[in-house]
């Protein structure tokens, strides 16, 4: 008896001593399935672990954690993950080792390798269609979610996008029409409208009230050889995923707070204001003025807002916020 309880003990000891390693500050890796995953952890030595999921889909991290990183880890124990295809991770030339289902299930090995219960998660653009999505599977996971330039309906954003277009390049929205049936839904592919160089700049207007953000995002998102070079987001848009729609709302249980750029038109306010009065505990935090990337316009007020959130009682119920209120 004494013999067993001494080794259980000793796997104890060390199951402790690899969950402190998962977790100590600096940069680590784990892998799924023969693909090699980059995570970096910094700010608080304590606390519940906030997981950073960043969009593209292939942008990797290290853009939220220069322009935002420094002030969220004063009060937060911060992980920034590479997704598959981005940043400092694998990045496989099968299209078959991508897929969103895979993305949420590299998430739940990143919990699972972290060793503990339960994580916190901040979802930008694409990275919030993640956020939603493991929310819905793992809802006994996840403690709160905040979603930043929420893209829960691409469809719809879409469709809103060449209202906009019309308003303003008609000969630009014929292109985008193309030979698509009058009423159908999305009326146009915005991103047909331009071609090379234009359509960056199209999406560069969309995204960035001042196009200087957008410089300072772009050299950041290049930095160190990190441009997102298409893997991920090439399969996933082969598999349909401007199709994606998330229709689990009632599944998430945890509190989220959506925060919006009320001048981002690649992710339009109406879709994000919807889904933040469908899920069950949502509030929307509206900034004015701001665009796609909210967190580098204006970085003190974001992680102020996003800590505040964070760091409430799960016991306090969330009550739905009015636009520019903080929460």
């Amino acid at each position: 008896m004494k013999v067993l309880l001494c080794c259980a003990l000793a796997l104890l000891a060390l199951d402790s001593s690899a969950e402190r390693e998962s977790l100590s500050p600096g940069v680590h890796s784990f892998g799924v399935d023969g693909v090699n995953l980059w995570y970096r952890v910094a700010g608080q030595a304590g606390g519940e672990p906030v997981v950073f999921l960043h969009g593209g889909p292939g942008e990797g991290s290290q853009t939220f954690a220069h322009f935002a990183g420094p002030a969220l880890e004063r009060t937060l124990r911060m992980v920034y993950l590479d997704q598959r295809g981005s940043g400092r991770s694998d990045r496989p030339q099968d299209p078959k080792a991508y897929s969103i289902a895979q993305l949420v299930d590299d998430i739940e090995a990143l919990r699972t390798h972290l060793g503990v219960a339960r994580i916190a998660l901040i979802g930008h653009s694409f990275g919030t269609i993640l956020g939603l999505e493991y929310a819905a599977k793992y809802p006994q996971h996840v403690s709160r979610l905040v979603l930043a330039s929420a893209v829960p309906d691409l469809p719809r954003l879409l469709d809103i996008q060449c209202v906009r277009l019309q308003t303003q390049d008609a000969a630009a929205y014929a292109r985008a029409v193309g030979g698509r049936a009058a009423g159908a839904f999305p009326r146009c592919n915005a991103f047909d409208a331009y071609t090379g160089d234009a359509q960056a700049a199209f999406v560069q207007r969309n995204m960035f009230p001042d196009p200087a953000v957008g410089r300072e995002v772009d050299a950041m998102d290049s930095a160190d050889g990190l441009s997102n070079t298409g893997e991920l987001g090439g399969a996933l848009v082969h598999q349909g995923l401007f199709d994606y729609r998330f229709l689990r709302t009632a599944e998430v249980g945890s509190p989220v707070l959506v925060i919006a750029g009320q001048r981002d038109f690649q992710a339009p306010l109406a879709p994000q204001r919807d889904l933040a009065k469908a899920l069950p505990h949502g509030r929307l935090l509206v900034y004015p003025g701001r665009g796609h990337f909210s967190f580098v316009e204006d970085p003190d007020r974001f992680a102020r807002d996003v800590s505040a959130f964070l760091t409430t009682s799960r016991r306090a119920v969330p009550q739905p916020l009015l636009p520019g209120q903080t929460p």
